[in-house]
C-alpha cells in the first residue's frame, strides 16, 4: 500500500539519513486529523517531483519529523490542462480529476462561451480555491508534482501563450468535437513530450477561437464519437494521452535514487 503523503518544502534538500520536521498545517493534520503515529512510513514530498520515504520519529501537536530512508523523485511527463470557466462546478471537477490522472499545470480559461467568469476581486478568490483543490488532489493521489494554477485568460491571451508554447517544442490539443482527426491516432517521436490539453465550456469551443487557436499552433483532435461534459473530458484526454503514449506503463521504470 502506498504511503500517505504531505507537502512540505524541505523535501527538496533532504538526504538519506537526514530528518525531515514538517510543521503548521500539515503537521496538524497529519498529527491531529489522521492521527499518524511514531513508527508509521509517510512521504513528503516537495511539489516539484521529488519524494521523499521515512518513518515518523517524533509528533507534536503541529509537528513530525520524519527520519528519511529513501529519496526518489516522480519524473511525470509534463501536460498542462487549459479548462474553460464552466457552471454547476464541473470546471472544478475536471481540475481534481485531472490532477489524479497526472496533470502538470492548470490554465483556467475564460472562453467565449463561458457562462462563469471571474472578474476584478472574484478572480483571485476563485484562482485559488482551484489552487486548493490541487492541494487536496495531489496528496489524495499520492502525487509528488503540485501542479500550478495561472492566472484566468482570454481567448486572445491563451492564444499568445499557445504560439510561445508551440515554439518551444509544446504540442497543444484542442479537443473539439468537430475534428477528424482521434486523439488516439497521433504518433509520438518522444512520448514525454510537453502537451497542453485545451478544454472548452459547456457550449463548445468557438469556430473563432478555435481558427485563433490553430493559426498559433494547435492542433484540433476528437476524443469519440460521443460528447463529453467539461467535468470529464479534461480527464478523459488525459487517460487517453498517457495510454496512447505508454507513460503509465512504464512508471515503474521512471524515478529513481536521486
Amino acid at each position: 500500500m502506498s504511503a500517505p503523503v504531505f507537502v512540505d518544502a524541505q523535501a527538496s534538500d533532504a538526504a538519506v539519513g537526514s530528518v525531515v520536521t514538517v510543521t503548521g498545517a500539515e503537521a496538524r493534520h497529519a498529527v491531529t486529523v489522521q492521527r499518524r503515529a511514531v513508527g508509521e512510513i509517510v512521504d513528503v514530498v516537495d511539489g516539484q517531483g521529488r519524494r521523499v520515504r521515512g518513518e515518523i520519529v517524533a509528533t507534536g501537536t503541529d509537528s513530525m519529523t520524519v527520519a528519511v530512508s529513501v529519496v526518489t523523485r516522480d519524473d511525470d511527463p509534463p501536460v498542462t490542462l487549459v479548462q474553460a470557466l464552466a457552471k454547476g462546478g464541473r470546471d472544478e471537477q475536471a481540475v481534481e480529476a485531472a490532477v489524479e490522472l497526472g496533470v502538470t499545470a492548470v490554465v483556467p480559461w475564460s472562453a467565449q462561451r463561458s457562462i462563469v467568469q471571474w472578474r476584478g476581486p472574484k478572480a483571485e478568490k476563485a484562482r485559488q480555491k482551484w489552487a486548493d483543490l490541487v492541494w487536496a488532489a495531489t496528496k489524495q493521489s499520492r502525487r509528488a508534482t503540485l501542479a500550478p494554477v495561472a492566472a484566468v485568460v482570454t481567448s486572445r491571451e491563451l492564444a499568445v501563450q499557445v504560439a510561445s508554447a508551440t515554439a518551444s517544442g509544446v504540442r497543444v490539443l484542442i479537443l473539439h468535437e468537430e475534428s477528424a482527426t482521434p486523439l488516439t491516432t497521433l504518433t509520438w517521436a518522444d512520448p514525454a513530450q510537453p502537451v497542453w490539453i485545451v478544454v472548452g465550456p459547456e457550449g463548445g469551443i468557438g469556430d473563432e477561437e478555435v481558427a485563433l487557436l490553430t493559426d498559433a499552433g494547435a492542433e484540433s483532435v476528437v476524443l469519440g464519437q460521443h460528447v463529453l461534459r467539461a467535468s470529464s473530458a479534461g480527464p478523459a484526454a488525459i487517460a487517453a494521452l498517457a495510454a496512447t503514449r505508454g507513460t503509465w506503463a512504464d512508471a515503474a521504470l521512471r524515478g529513481g535514487l536521486r
